[in-house]
């Protein structure tokens, strides 16, 4: 296969995982852990599809998604920085109601347990850039990169997860700072689920199918640095890019190809534990 063929493969796979883990930098450096992106994720395609399926627009169904991400996201926020809850159980909270939500509303919009009608998306022009969300996926990290360390809110946000007590101290509204980080990342995330549904035309049931866990990782591969969590989801998008090759060639048991992905990701995070600078903050309730 052509080498260029290839790596436009590995980009546009990556793209969701851009997506995802620099919203999981954001908020993570604002102290509020992140486990909760599987469900933005998930949220976000199925409210860009109901959008693309009732307006007949994907740019709709962008914005759909996005409210949908912005929605689980609000949860998340009101639930681990207004009443305090353990971070931990909230996320894994989220991640199984946007399974079971989805599911429902699956079944009550559109007659099905498994999948949704066909929706319109963007063009795909040569190997799918022609795509708006492709090249945005692409510029998440480096933007999340230049939010963080190049702006005056990036520098309370990285204050929040560290430092809430001296930030408070200051002046700087530490719970008001995390709840922007938070829905940053809902909306972040949701641009990852959207751009899965609208490039394979529709939703199916857990279509994320466990990406945002992947991202989750990435961001703590990539030690909560953007630009390193950037190339960690390029790692982890070219074992995928490997594990559908492999998958095509019959060369190897499938179960053991599946499991490429997955078997990476076990094996970077090997690599980091103890190693890792977490944000000081992250995980604590209080400022």
């Amino acid at each position: 296969m052509n080498p260029l063929a290839i790596v436009a493969q590995v980009l546009r796979i990556a793209v969701p995982y851009l997506f995802a883990a620099a919203g999981g930098v954001i908020a993570e450096r604002s102290g509020i852990i992140s486990l909760t992106l599987e469900g933005y994720m998930l949220g976000g395609a199925f409210a860009g599809v109901l959008g693309g399926y009732y307006s007949g627009s994907p740019t709709v169904g962008v914005l759909c998604g996005i409210g949908g991400g912005v929605i689980l996201a609000l949860i998340h926020a009101v639930a681990s920085i207004r009443f305090r809850a353990d971070q931990v159980v909230v996320g894994i909270a989220i991640n199984l109601f946007a399974v079971g939500m989805t599911r429902f509303f699956l079944k009550l919009v559109f007659g099905s347990s498994s999948n949704s009608p066909r929706v319109n998306g963007f063009s795909g022009g040569f190997a799918g850039f022609a795509n708006p969300l492709v090249w945005l996926g692409l510029l998440a990290t480096p933007i999340a990169a230049f939010l963080l360390y190049r702006t005056a809110f990036g520098l309370r946000v990285r204050a929040a997860g560290e430092k809430p007590d001296a930030a408070e101290s200051v002046g700087v509204n530490v719970p008001r700072i995390r709840y922007i980080a938070v829905v940053l990342s809902g909306v972040l995330a949701a641009l990852g689920g959207v751009y899965l549904a609208l490039d394979q035309h529709q939703f199916t049931d857990q279509m994320t199918a466990g990406r945002g866990f992947i991202a989750v990782a990435a961001v703590i591969f990539g030690r909560w640095s953007p630009l390193r969590v950037g190339a960690a989801c390029l790692l982890f998008a070219a074992a995928e890019t490997l594990q559908i090759h492999l998958q095509g060639s019959h060369a190897v048991a499938s179960q053991f190809v599946e499991m490429i992905p997955y078997a990476l990701t076990i094996i970077a995070l090997a690599g980091v534990v103890g190693k890792s600078l977490v944000p000081a903050a992250l995980g604590r309730a209080e400022g």
